[in-house]
């Protein structure tokens, strides 16, 4: 009788590979030494959480997954109103829509083979809700300290295991109480084909005290204790030789620099709401801002595509088709995400790779925050590197592959792993064949430049491929 294989991910929000010491998470350094690194890993673009979320579980970029953003505007939901991508409103976009995501998820593709997905995170609501939307039906679980799909299972799980902790920084309460759900519930009772614990920390903390800076190093060490117990776990009970574990960050990087209040500046500069003609929507997502233009009007993207080239905090800027190609900006296209639900423009702020206090290079404009804080969401090289790491029976030992990967090829590498590869939807990851035992190594990857400028602005882009799986690589004004 074949060995039933699982699948385990763990997710640290924000994790940047350096952080992973020997001093600062021991537990997790022992791991990569032992398994498998993925050198060369990439978040997809925004670097922000929930897009990437929408990602891992999809495989596909944002344009075909269709949430473009931590904030973001659902034309096809409300076409005047930004929104933030949290539950209740990602419920209420697919009850309205009908659809929360574009493209089937991990969950979805499990459970029509009867197989389940539980997903427990102790960041955002509406990163834990994008794993599995459709749990109701799908099977499996989402679990987070607000809600779970399905709704039956919190006040289950509220008897069993009492109320979550209040959220704190370090957030390590929040993660103690869902790791203790997924080893005491959902591992041993519901045993599913593929499990996700998602780590608010180092993130939160990141986010308030600077990278690497303040209580950081506490959250890292903290996060890692529990990491290590969920290992402990899994070789007590005989499944460390059949689970295969991947561990994840969801994006780089950098600390702000300046702040730069895009909204306010651009209606100082006439630009009207979305609501009017020649009206301008403006969705901060940290490191980057996503414009929408009232009915996609080709003469405003082209005024406002100018107006932001002459300021001195623009960086790279990309135009949908649905407005054209103004001048000086490169397509949507090329950061995969062009889509149904895109934006018309999305602007990058500029980036320096320079040190702060704690060593930790990557320095950006952000929409929001203070300067000093840790920030992401943009095309800065520091934000669009993530930990990728992998360790368990279908991978090569202390390996580490300089290939290009991102968090799109975990879905589809996942699916192969449990002999599901043929029955999966298209997917733009790839399956990560050259970290499994007895393949070969990595492919070689090309590389493309792309250029575009427009009175004296000047931007370039950098992407990788395997294949036909894209990765970006960074993009700065020049």
């Amino acid at each position: 009788m074949a060995v039933q294989r699982r699948v385990l991910i763990v997710v640290f929000d924000g994790l940047q590979p350096a952080q992973i010491t020997s001093e600062l998470m021991p537990n997790l350094a022992e791991f990569a030494r032992a398994g498998v690194t993925f050198a060369n890993h990439h978040p997809v673009f925004p670097t922000v959480t929930r897009v990437n979320a929408s990602s891992l579980v999809t495989g596909c970029m944002p344009g075909r997954h269709g949430l473009a953003g931590n904030t973001f505007l659902c034309r096809d939901y409300d076409p005047h109103r930004v929104i933030p991508a949290l539950e209740p409103t990602l419920q209420e976009i697919a009850d309205s829509t009908g659809r929360a995501l574009l493209v089937p998820t991990l969950a979805d593709v499990l459970g029509r083979h009867r197989m389940e997905y539980f997903a427990i995170g102790t960041g955002t609501s509406g990163n834990a809700y994008v794993h599995n939307p459709s749990a109701a039906t799908a099977g499996g679980a989402t679990i987070h300290p607000d809600f779970t799909l399905p709704r039956s299972l919190h006040a289950e799980l509220a008897e069993r295991f009492g109320e979550w902790p209040s959220q704190d920084l370090p957030n390590t309460a929040r993660l103690v109480h869902a790791r203790r759900i997924l080893t005491e519930f959902v591992l041993p009772e519901r045993d599913p084909a593929v499990a996700l614990l998602w780590s608010s920390e180092p993130d939160k903390t990141q986010h308030e005290d600077g990278v690497g800076l303040g209580r950081v190093p506490q959250a890292l060490a903290e996060a890692d204790a529990e990491f290590g117990e969920l290992l402990a776990w899994l070789d007590e009970n005989g499944r460390a030789n059949t689970t295969d574990v991947f561990v994840a960050s969801d994006h780089g990087y950098s600390t702000i620099s300046e702040v730069v209040r895009v909204e306010q500046l651009l209606r100082d500069a006439g630009f009207d709401a979305i609501d009017r003609p020649g009206g301008v929507a403006v969705a901060a997502n940290g490191g980057s801002v996503l414009l929408y233009i009232n009915e996609g009007d080709q003469e405003t993207a082209d005024r406002l595509t100018a107006w932001l080239i002459a300021q001195p905090w623009c960086g790279p800027l990309f135009a949908s088709e649905r407005v054209g190609r103004p001048a000086g900006t490169l397509p949507l296209a090329l950061l995969g995400c062009e889509g149904p639900r895109s934006p018309d423009l999305i602007m990058s702020f500029p980036w320096q790779s320079i040190g702060n206090s704690a060593g930790y290079a990557g320095y950006a404009p952000a929409a929001g925050g203070a300067v000093g804080q840790g920030q992401h969401g943009s095309l800065s090289r520091h934000e669009l590197r993530n930990t990728g790491l992998a360790n368990g029976p279908s991978f090569k030992r202390e390996t580490v592959i300089e290939t290009p990967t991102g968090n799109i090829d975990l879905a589809p590498t996942i699916l192969h792993l449990l002999g599901l590869e043929t029955d999966a939807p298209p997917m733009d990851g790839r399956v990560l064949s050259e970290a499994l035992e007895g393949a070969a190594p990595g492919l070689v990857p090309d590389h493309e430049t792309h250029k575009a400028e427009r009175l004296g602005f000047k931007q370039e882009l950098q992407i990788s491929a395997v294949g036909k799986t894209k990765y970006v690589d960074w993009g700065n004004r020049l």
